[in-house]
């Protein structure tokens, strides 16, 4: 049902047009997701916090958030867009990489119909990331701006 909902606004979208607040440009970037989950300790010890990795992409950017195409939602036991998750992302910029800490606030899973994306969209919601790296991601929306 969720998802009919969101197909549903998607379509409304469409039509109404885009009433979102930051402009969003199309863009292929790389990214590495980093989420700590607590795994087990080998031999006996305690369990331990540790980052568990994840490859992907962006489907596109904006000042405020990113849309990630991930081949899954889950990593380590835990889902990505568990309540309260916090992600740091690594994003490759053309002019070097940034780190963006950010939450998720929606997913949906990729028909494999059109053969592009598979996997997952994973929306998230920019929460900090440094004050170079704010430039850099700034720069880079100035240039897709002037691009579009």
């Amino acid at each position: 049902m969720p998802e009919l909902i969101r197909s549903i606004a998607g379509r409304l979208r469409e039509f109404v047009g885009n009433r979102r607040v930051a402009p969003r440009y199309v863009t292929h970037l790389e990214v590495g997701l980093a989420l700590n989950v607590t795994l087990p300790g080998a031999g006996g010890r305690k369990d331990e916090s540790q980052p568990v990795r994840l490859a992907g992409y962006t489907r596109d950017v904006s000042a405020s958030g990113l849309a990630l195409i991930v081949p899954s939602i889950r990593v380590g036991g835990q889902y990505l867009t568990g309540e309260n998750r916090r992600l740091r992302i690594m994003l490759k910029l053309p002019t070097g990489p940034v780190e963006i800490h950010a939450t998720p606030v929606r997913y949906s899973p990729l028909d494999d119909d059109d053969g592009v994306d598979t996997g997952y969209l994973v929306g998230v919601q920019i929460v900090s990331m440094s004050d170079e790296d704010r430039a850099l991601f700034n720069a880079y929306l100035e240039k897709m701006k002037t691009e579009a």
